[in-house]
């Protein structure tokens, strides 16, 4: 295979990837505290054996979030919080504690505070956090301590981290890393709000539109390199016979 054909099928490949991260945006666009992902290019020289040449590859190096916040609406619901600055939520998991920005909270039978997805908010310290059955109000303040007519029942755990793109995405709003997370001192908790994704549908669309014609563009290219090969070759058969 030609080199132009290499470097071509590994923009596509790329390409694809990309567009896979831009519809995952669109269908987060209404999801609490999403945050997009971009795609990060490189470049990737290959050596290959018996060429006089290097190749000069695409290559996929990562993603990274958009870290913009998305917007804060209100909803009565005293269960629901949005955090104002850099600060995650820390949510446990089976594979231990990950971390959100969503905010849209509910209690189980049991009085448990959980997210959406039915898993425990972990609470300062570890643990869980449980509103007694007969609680008559709930209260968030800005720290995230939990309270009720019966007084103070725990502490969201809320952190920070020095470099928020470490955090890498794990599904369903959550987020992991290996950094070490830091007690928030620059985030606000508001109950009664949920922060909504930073997802912009216009933009979004741009992109796709972009991604698509550059892929068929690199198609395009592909098949004409193909064409000239496929010339080429039976020229030189006709040359030899």
């Amino acid at each position: 295979m030609e080199n132009s054909l290499y470097i071509g099928l590994s923009k596509q490949v790329v390409l694809r990837e990309n567009m896979s991260i831009i519809a995952n945006n669109v269908a987060n666009l209404n999801t609490p505290g999403f945050r997009g992902q971009n795609m990060i290019f490189s470049e990737y020289i290959e050596d290959p054996r018996y060429m006089k040449e290097d190749i000069s590859l695409v290559l996929d190096y990562g993603q990274y979030q958009m870290t913009d916040p998305g917007s804060i609406k209100d909803t009565g619901n005293p269960l629901d919080i949005a955090l104002v600055g850099n600060g995650f939520l820390g949510i446990q998991t089976p594979e231990g504690v990950q971390y959100t920005r969503a905010g849209n909270l509910s209690m189980d039978a049991e009085g448990v505070l959980r997210n959406a997805r039915g898993m425990a908010v972990a609470s300062v310290g570890g643990g869980d956090i449980t509103i007694p059955a007969d609680a008559k109000y709930i209260a968030i303040d800005k720290k995230g301590v939990v309270s009720t007519d019966q007084g103070q029942i725990g502490q969201l755990m809320v952190v920070e981290f020095e470099n928020t793109q470490e955090l890498n995405p794990a599904g369903n709003g959550l987020y992991v890393t290996e950094a070490p997370a830091i007690p928030a001192e620059k985030t606000t908790v508001l109950q009664g709000k949920i922060e909504g994704s930073n997802v912009q549908a216009v933009v979004e669309m741009t992109r796709m539109i972009d991604v698509h014609r550059e892929y068929q563009a690199v198609q395009n290219m592909m098949q004409s390199e193909h064409e000239r090969l496929r010339t080429m070759t039976q020229r030189l058969a006709k040359t030899q016979a």
